[in-house]
């Protein structure tokens, strides 16, 4: 079949080059470089550059492609390729085509366009300018750091291993009074300087560590919150690159001005915290590099002669809040003209250790606000605020009072009993202070921390209007949602409400974690726990644009790894949980599982050659780890469902988890290799695997029962899903799993790790009426529960009154069935990166409708179907260059009209009728 799959791609692409009456009109309608839109640090040497095509036609097709690349917009502009003309390339890669032209300059823009030609004839214009520079290389930034005291002054504790869980109280302070006060405050830090001749280009290069503000002549550069991006600072540290407006820039003089925060760089601080983990104090790098008209250049950065001061910011932990004295502020610090005199001289200070990278990801902002919805007084003085939505955040508050007086702002995701807030779940004592300098209306929201909660609790103010005197007013009052900039990839709805609901949930539950790193919950821990990111891959990609996302994760695993090869469970690993916590299989694993998801998704194979020996290694350390090639150690199927206290697996063997996915790394190892071509490897991986698998088969299958395990859901689903089962043995075993399915009312025992194997399995061996019967109801263990709750996020428990934490996406695998099943987008494994695809819709249970898009590295697929009477009508768009096979659900062939006319190229297979299409929109109708 693959074969056969592979020579109708062929052929179609063909027959599309020569259907150019079909072709409307051709144009280009998105250019990347690396996958980013204008990328401003690109590292790769040779820049990969893509497009997307629209065209109204039928089954269009692209021939041929030219680009154009130059050193001035100006001269693109009049077709003047000075750096590189590819020419006329005969050709339908219009994705991560190779820069072919001569080297480029570190730290230049560069400019480009493209146009492509569909058949012999058709031309379309070219697309619009498009530009990326390339990344300084870290040894040309030659950084200095500063700020306003050494490390070694400091007093800051060492090491990973202050888990404060694990502290008694005193033991805590004794490490916070240890450190020197200056170590832990939030400073501001100036630097003023004279412009004389017209600029021409202002690029700026910075780390602001843990997290900083840049304003440039009082102007806040960029929108991120929480820059940069987390990573583990003894290995790698992320600069960000922004270029500067001249018309923000003066002649005469200039201001610069940083505020710095502590984030996970340095989080000994008093309040909660989950661990105590420091890199050092606060510090700066900066550099901004100058070219004026005349072709001169000039370099302003951080050094001596830069000045500090405290912050308005009296407090600041990542885990504890943030408060902020408005008497405080210097009014013009970050504007020319400022007297500094009270100012103190930076200090040089010890760089860290990790080396300095460019930040290729996207970065975190303010993406929604929301507006109080309900209010409550629980006792005279205290206002509870329903924001209606739990979210990773912070407040916006606009007061009035007197100089002096200090308003609280508790946060926390549910209540307590008697309507006042909880944070006994997700960390506390976590607060935002403000203290009023009694000037009118005060605007302020907090910059270096958040917290997950949908309720904020006041004490002793006023509400709109002034009652008592000696309370401050507060005016106004939003809700800022923080998560990725990567944007949004895809679109689900369809007629089951718990469906619909459970997707809302689950995004939002997304979103919240979706930070610096993808974290567990956004407030007790903000870790990032590595099995989300494989185990929700699919439904991840479905719903956000990934490209640029997901190479972070894997640095940050690489980062990680320790020299045995040894991938812990989370990363950056700022805290050594020790243990199962530390080192488990199905964690670890994720750092070969998700370059091939990356790859099946985007096309991409560069991770997987980037991070083969990470891959190498974590296969080569679980064999170190095996006993006759079964692994006995993790956490196994966490929080897996049932009477018990969720934790640790209880309803499957650990040993049985551990090993099969020591299965499915080696498995995915082994075709790395064999993709790479790694000839030294292949022979060896594979045989790994087939050891791997007869151990298992040996260890844990019961010939007589014709069942894995402890014959659960998971201990059956997962040896289906890996290919671990023998052909002879799949039919029964998987008899087995849906006999226990229909024998627990169609309920799942599975938990965070099972989850996934468990839906797909049904998914993917014809039982989506099984699949949908277990996931359409009300009751736990499902989603319906937690609307039944009212809950607007999804929870770590399928009980939530059980769970600690309102605000984890761990268990919403089920976003891949919904795109992936119900509406039926399937990558094709033998065309990554969706050049061709299907989409074979599941109509299962009372649903009457599905719609659904995804917008592919091609462009956008849209699935959408209604079921009336006997009949199914779907309506879908596929991208130009690429193919698709429409699998329906019918037998009757002869009932299938594509636009409205009967269509010959029909296969028959299984009971399902398949239709080979080229790009475009088509109405398709059958019987079912």
């Amino acid at each position: 079949m693959n074969i056969l799959r592979s020579i109708f791609v062929l052929v179609l692409l063909f027959s599309s080059c020569k259907s150019a009456e079909n072709t409307k009109d051709i144009s280009v309608s998105k250019v990347t470089c690396e996958m980013a839109e204008n990328p401003l640090a690109v590292t790769n040497t040779q820049p990969r550059l893509s497009w997307k095509l629209k065209s109204d036609g039928i089954n269009v097709s692209q021939s041929a492609y030219q680009i154009l690349l130059s050193s001035s917009a100006e001269k693109l502009n009049t077709n003047e390729a000075d750096i590189w003309d590819s020419g006329k390339v005969s050709s339908s890669q219009s994705q991560l085509v190779n820069y072919a032209g001569g080297k480029l300059q570190n730290g230049k823009k560069y400019f480009w366009k493209v146009k492509v030609w569909v058949g012999n004839e058709t031309e379309s214009s070219w697309s619009e300018l498009a530009s990326f520079r390339m990344a300084p290389v870290s040894e040309s930034l030659n950084p200095t750091w500063i700020g306003a005291i050494t490390k070694a002054e400091s007093n800051l504790p060492k090491g990973r291993n202050y888990h404060t869980a694990s502290f008694k109280k005193s033991r805590r302070q004794e490490i916070i009074d240890a450190s020197n006060p200056l170590a832990r405050q939030s400073i501001m830090l100036r630097k003023p300087f004279l412009l004389s001749k017209k600029i021409k280009d202002a690029v700026v290069y910075i780390s602001g560590l843990g997290h900083y503000e840049l304003t440039i002549n009082g102007e806040k550069i960029g929108n991120s919150e929480f820059a940069p991006l987390w990573t583990d600072y003894d290995k790698s540290v992320n600069f960000n690159t922004y270029e500067i407006s001249v018309d923000l820039l003066n002649q005469g003089e200039n201001a610069i001005g940083v505020m710095l925060g502590n984030g996970m760089y340095n989080t000994v601080q008093e309040r909660y915290t989950k661990f105590f983990v420091s890199f050092g104090p606060p510090t700066l790098f900066f550099k901004m590099k100058l070219t004026f008209d005349d072709g001169s250049e000039d370099l302003i950065q951080s050094d001596e002669s830069w000045t500090y001061s405290d912050s308005p910011i009296t407090y600041n932990g990542m885990f504890g809040g943030e408060d902020y004295d408005a008497n405080l502020e210097q009014i013009g610090w970050n504007k020319p003209n400022f007297s500094n005199s009270n100012w103190q001289p930076v200090v040089v200070q010890e760089a860290p250790k990790g080396e300095l990278k460019a930040q290729s990801a996207p970065p975190v902002t303010i993406q929604k606000q929301y507006e109080v919805q309900e209010l409550t007084q629980p006792t005279e003085n205290t206002f509870v605020y329903n924001m209606g939505q739990n979210l990773s955040g912070f407040p916006t508050i606009k007061v009035k009072g007197k100089k002096g007086q200090k308003i609280r702002f508790w946060t926390a995701e549910r209540l307590k009993d008697d309507g006042t807030i909880s944070q006994g779940g997700s960390g506390k004592p976590y607060y935002f202070e403000y203290t009023l300098k009694g000037d009118g209306v005060e605007e302020w929201h907090p910059k270096f921390s958040y917290y997950g909660y949908q309720y904020i609790q006041v004490d002793s103010i006023n509400y709109k209007e002034e009652k008592n005197s000696e309370f401050p007013t507060l005016l106004d009052l939003k809700s800022n949602f923080i998560y990725n900039n990567s944007g949004e990839a895809g679109t689900f709805e369809c007629s089951n409400a718990i469906f619909n609901k459970a997707h809302e949930l689950i995004n939002n539950a997304i979103k919240s974690n979706f930070q610096a790193v993808l974290t567990d919950c956004p407030h007790r821990e903000k870790l990032g726990w590595l099995e989300e990111a494989h185990l929700n891959g699919p439904g991840l990609i479905y719903n956000y644009n990934l490209e640029t996302f997901i190479p972070s994760i894997m640095e940050n695993i690489k980062d990680a790894q320790r020299e045995d090869g040894m991938i812990p469970t989370i990363a950056p690993e700022y805290v050594v949980f020790g243990g199962d916590f530390t080192d488990s299989p199905e964690w670890g694993v994720t750092g070969i599982i998700l370059p091939w998801m990356y790859y099946e998704y985007y096309g991409d194979d560069t991770l997987m050659e980037e991070y083969y020996p990470v891959m190498k290694g974590y296969i080569d350390y679980l064999t170190s780890k095996s006993n006759n090639y079964i692994v006995s150690y993790g956490l196994g199927d966490w929080y897996d469902y049932g009477e018990h206290a969720a934790g640790y697996s209880k309803n499957s063997p650990i040993a049985l988890s551990a090993t099969s996915h020591y299965f499915f790394a080696a498995k995915l190892f082994a075709q790395a290799a064999k993709h790479l071509n790694k000839a030294e490897d292949i022979a060896k991986y594979n045989t790994l695997v087939s050891n791997i698998k007869a151990a298992f088969n040996k260890e844990f299958f019961n010939k007589e029962t014709k069942q894995y395990g402890t014959n659960s859901q998971f201990s059956n689903a997962v040896p289906i899903f890996m290919d671990i089962v023998e052909p002879e043995y799949k039919e029964v075993v998987m008899q087995n799993l849906l006999t226990d399915i229909k024998n627990r009312g169609y309920r799942l025992t599975t938990g965070d790790v099972g989850n996934r194997y468990l839906f797909q399995t049904l998914a993917r061996n014809g039982e989506n009426e099984v699949m949908y019967k277990m996931n359409n109801h009300y009751d736990t263990p499902g989603y319906g529960f937690q609307i039944k709750f009212g809950l607007t996020t999804l929870t770590e428990q399928w009980d939530p009154r059980k769970g600690n934490s309102w605000n984890h996406f761990m268990m919403g695998q089920i976003e891949e069935w919904f795109y992936r099943s119900l509406a039926g987008i399937v990558p094709d494994e033998e065309h990554p990166g969706f050049k061709h695809f299907f989409i074979q819709p599941e109509v299962v249970g009372d649903l009457t409708f599905v719609k659904a898009s995804y917008e592919s590295v091609y462009g956008k697929i849209v699935s959408d179907w209604e079921r009336k009477g006997d009949n199914l009508i779907l309506n879908i768009e596929i991208p130009v260059n690429t193919t698709c096979t429409v699998m329906l659900p019918t037998s009757e062939e002869e009932s299938v009209t594509v636009n409205g006319a009967s269509f010959d190229d029909v296969d028959q297979d299984a009971g399902k009728t398949s239709l080979n299409l080229g790009s475009g929109s088509y109405a398709i109708q059958c019987s079912i």
